[in-house]
């Protein structure tokens, strides 16, 4: 009977959460969660191991929506001030990051979640500011360069919780860098080839195609790198987002296939971990302040180290605009639930620490949108009064 429930909380959440998030202004992954939270509060949702593998499986398919949007291509056509600006601005976040962590006497692990970038909800912005914002897309190619980063961090974090330091870890990184060499060899050998015969792409992903073959071969790729990474004991989640990445560098010409990819996602299985990961919320826990005052720290500090580094981009971006630039590499919800759920699992960190790292991920996603709806308007208001003028 209970798997029961759970079915119906489930469909009642995923149909629910896009009306809810219109009215209530709140990205729907949030809704998710906090839907998730309360459903496991009044007891319709509890552990079910179908649910849990189905959540784990939104999980990697999150992170491969999340590599679909990386073309290894773009960094090739970056303005060599920008990158350099761009490597400075990552560089400042971990530096603050440590310092304010080692200062404040905090979790070591925040060192790593604290800096931690992902352009999957930098994307949502695109629908309300458009693809012509300077800002917007600096922050999107500066979230790509932080998220290549942020996954890199995540494997290695996910190798040395689980193994801890010793025999297993050097093992393991071994076999990350082999991985990794591996696949630059891969594709640079793709490269010329695809180079030289384009027509391979077509028959691979034909433009009309009535049997969805760019989808399985997706798909395919998807299973084959996490079955990789589960033979080689490193983070799944890496594997899927590698998965992602091959097919934005060298499948660019199926400009539907995004799409198509995101649309099962977001539509399925990436709802199924939010709410997941909210029902592993205990809202009683809420009630501790203790829990409450360290997830306002934990976003204040999100908040704060990216709007000080921001600067370095002052000679590029307007005073708002930096603050906007800023907001916006502040919602990596993902990522930053992967690393708290890692960290917990292996018992790294506490139910306080795990609870504070829930809520200030919500939190930290409403400031955000809010806060660059309020700076967008004043922007507007300025704009319209010169005009006027």
């Amino acid at each position: 009977m209970a798997e029961i429930w759970i079915l119906f909380s489930i469909s009642s959440i995923l149909f629910l959460s896009p009306f809810l998030s219109r009215y209530l202004y709140i990205p729907t992954p949030s809704v998710e969660i906090i839907l998730g939270a309360i459903a496991a509060y009044y007891g319709f949702v509890n552990d079910f191991y179908l649910f849990e593998l189905t959540a784990h499986v939104g999980f990697f398919y999150l992170m491969f929506m999340a590599g679909t949007e990386v073309d290894l291509k773009m960094f090739v056509s970056i303005p060599k001030d920008v990158l350099k600006k761009g490597v400075v601005y990552l560089l400042l976040l971990y530096i603050f990051s440590s310092i304010s962590v080692l200062y404040l006497e905090l979790h070591p692990v925040l060192i790593i979640i604290i800096p931690t970038l992902s352009v999957g909800l930098i994307l949502a912005l695109y629908k309300d500011y458009g693809k012509n914002t300077n800002w917007l897309n600096l922050s999107m190619l500066i979230g790509t360069m932080g998220e290549l980063i942020s996954i890199s961090l995540l494997t290695f974090a996910g190798a040395a919780l689980n193994f801890g330091i010793g025999l297993e870890l050097y093992r393991a990184v071994t076999y990350l860098l082999l991985l990794l060499v591996a696949l630059v060899i891969v594709f640079k050998f793709l490269h010329v080839l695809f180079w030289w015969y384009p027509e391979i792409k077509i028959f691979l992903m034909p433009h009309t195609d009535k049997e969805e073959k760019d989808l399985r071969l997706s798909m395919a790729l998807f299973f084959i790198m996490i079955g990789i990474m589960l033979m080689l004991h490193l983070e799944v989640a890496f594997g899927a987002f590698l998965a992602g990445i091959f097919i934005a560098t060298f499948f660019d010409h199926k400009k539907e296939l995004p799409h198509k990819i995101s649309s099962f996602g977001f539509g399925f299985l990436v709802p199924i971990f939010f709410i997941y990961i909210g029902s592993t919320l205990d809202l009683q826990s809420l009630r501790n302040d203790n829990i409450i005052q360290l997830a306002l720290l934990i976003t204040v500090l999100m908040l704060g180290v990216r709007i000080i580094s921001a600067f370095v981009f002052a000679q590029n971006l307007k005073t708002l605009d930096i603050f906007r630039y800023a907001l916006s590499q502040a919602m990596p919800l993902t990522l930053m639930i992967a690393i708290a759920t890692i960290a917990y699992n292996s018992q790294t960190i506490d139910n306080i620490l795990y609870a504070a790292l829930i809520l200030s991920a919500v939190l930290e996603v409403i400031i955000v949108m809010v806060s660059i709806k309020i700076l967008s308007a004043i922007d507007q208001k300025k704009a319209e009064n010169i005009v006027k003028k």
